[in-house]
């Protein structure tokens, strides 16, 4: 049976994570208010920023921005801008 959230993404009532994907307090409030739907959204965004700007994840500066990232991402409500990247037109 799955789990409902109120998503603070998506501003609505969706399907929740089945379990902690990220580590620690930041994890346990993805987990808690963050749809799986747009965990999705987010890990499309993740890895377009990590190819886009070369990031290597054995870096912590480059968790670091990446984390800062996902908080902007998922809390602010903020879309994450990747330079020179034009989306494809519908």
């Amino acid at each position: 049976m799955s789990r409902t959230v109120f998503c603070e993404r998506l501003k609505k009532d969706a399907e929740g994570l089945d379990f902690q994907l990220y580590p620690g307090d930041l994890g346990k409030r993805i987990f808690d208010n963050i749809s799986k739907e747009a965990w999705a959204q987010w890990q499309s965004k993740q890895t377009m920023l990590i190819n886009e700007k070369k990031l290597n994840m054995m870096e912590p500066d480059h968790r670091k921005l990446l984390e800062e990232e996902m908080v902007k991402y998922l809390f602010e409500g903020h879309d994450t801008v990747i330079e020179g990247y034009t989306p494809p037109s519908e």
